[in-house]
């Protein structure tokens, strides 16, 4: 078996390629991902926010949704 030597710079330049080409092929897979991504962190934004209010009552959350529609 013959082995091949291959520099970090090469490889690292190899690996880049790649991945662009895989995103370049698969362009709705990252959208999807960032898209996650995206709502993750506006979930986790919003309990944040939430956990520095004041505890509203049920039966006041879906009195004010009814009035909304």
């Amino acid at each position: 078996m013959a082995h091949v030597t291959i520099s970090e710079d090469s490889l690292r330049q190899m690996l880049r390629q790649a991945v662009a080409d895989a995103l370049d092929d698969r362009r709705d897979l990252l959208r999807d991902v960032m898209a996650e991504v995206l709502e993750d962190v506006a979930l986790a934004e919003a309990i944040r926010s939430g956990l520095e209010t004041d505890r509203v009552e049920r039966d006041d959350v879906f009195a004010a949704l009814d009035g909304a529609s």
